[in-house]
């Protein structure tokens, strides 16, 4: 009896001790992956991560900014933000989800956009002149097949669409953000479904300035604003609007976002160069581990966005149920938990076609 008892005391000693390396094992590899994210690269300690890329166009070459966090060799996401003409600081919000999930990031300003060159040519609002500039970006940046994520949201869900169907060799996984596959569909959405929900006499006088092409009139902005932007662009009050997103619209070229998308917050309307965009026969060239977001407040039908997810090769959705256009924000939990899952998935070879 005593020497079975000196065995089972052993037996407890060794199983305890398995189970303190291992443990002391996982944290330890937490540990290290923590620091290779926190390792700075030489040049961070001038520049804190901002690097000013050479971008050759038809009218000459002008610099963007661009701005990495983090470090992990498999997981890097280039962030291309909407407008057309806004700027990165509508997802400064990233700073407080992918830290934490070792995901390195990249902040980037197109050209034309605050912290980029402006240069006064309208020849450069050009879609396909924006796809060879996301490639250079990402020549520049040294990303890869083996870890380049491309997120794209409105406007950056456009050129993130467009560069997977010349580009995808490059991409490891593709995020659609809050984009449908067609500007005439986009617009039908808002006509239809949209604007009949919003007050008759409110939806009369914005529609007035719109005929009177007035875009500028302070009492138009004031309307769409408070009726249209606080239901489908960001579902808060505008004075608990983040600071972020204040910054970002004050930034916004308006060059640049006229151009492309119009004067017009319903739809896209007049000359704007995208008026006609539609890539639908095409999605099923992308065959990428692609995620859609969509939300149930958005500009854009959630249900197109669902649909793209099944039109593509290898695709998932995602729905933020309380979201708006900018669910990064305004359903932030959801948003958050999606993406990370995605992003995390294809790394690990485990997705399949479900977050």
């Amino acid at each position: 009896m005593k020497t079975k008892a000196i065995y089972l005391s052993l037996l407890l000693v060794i199983l305890f001790s398995c189970k303190t390396e291992n443990k002391t094992l996982k944290t330890e590899v937490q540990t290290n992956d923590a620091a290779l994210y926190l390792e700075p690269k030489e040049s961070d300690q001038y520049l804190g991560g901002i690097k000013m890329i050479p971008i050759n166009t038809p009218k000459g070459t002008f610099n963007v900014w661009t701005k990495r966090v983090g470090n992990n060799p498999t997981m890097k996401v280039l962030l291309l933000h909407g407008g057309p003409g806004m700027t990165h600081e509508i997802y400064e919000c990233f700073d407080g989800y992918f830290p934490q999930e070792n995901i390195e990031y990249y902040y980037y300003d197109q050209l034309g956009s605050y912290y980029s060159d402006q240069p006064k040519d309208l020849s450069l609002w050009d879609l396909d002149r924006f796809v060879e500039e996301v490639e250079q970006v990402r020549i520049a940046l040294g990303l890869n097949k083996d870890n380049f994520y491309l997120y794209g949201q409105s406007w950056g869900g456009i050129l993130g669409m467009q560069y997977a169907l010349k580009y995808q060799i490059n991409l490891k996984g593709l995020i659609i953000s809050n984009m449908v596959a067609s500007i005439p569909e986009y617009q039908k959405y808002s006509d239809e479904v949209l604007a009949p929900k919003m007050d008759p006499e409110v939806l009369k006088e914005i529609l007035k300035y719109e005929n009177a092409e007035d875009y500028t009139n302070p009492r138009y902005m004031d309307l769409i604003v408070n009726n249209y932007y606080t239901e489908h662009v960001i579902r808060m009050p505008v004075d608990k609007w983040p600071e972020p997103i204040n910054r970002a619209f004050k930034h916004l070229n308006p060059e640049v976002y006229v151009t492309m998308q119009g004067p017009s917050e319903f739809g896209i309307k007049g000359n704007a160069t995208l008026k006609n965009w539609d890539i639908k026969n095409r999605l099923k060239e992308i065959t990428v581990p692609t995620l859609t977001i969509g939300a149930t407040h958005d500009t854009m039908d959630p249900k197109h966005m669902e649909w793209i997810s099944t039109e593509v090769k290898n695709g998932d959705f995602l729905l933020c149920p309380n979201g708006s256009h900018l669910s990064q924000f305004d359903d932030q939990k959801v948003f958050f938990k999606g993406l990370i899952n995605f992003i995390k998935s294809v790394d690990n070879g485990s997705f399949k076609n479900t977050i």
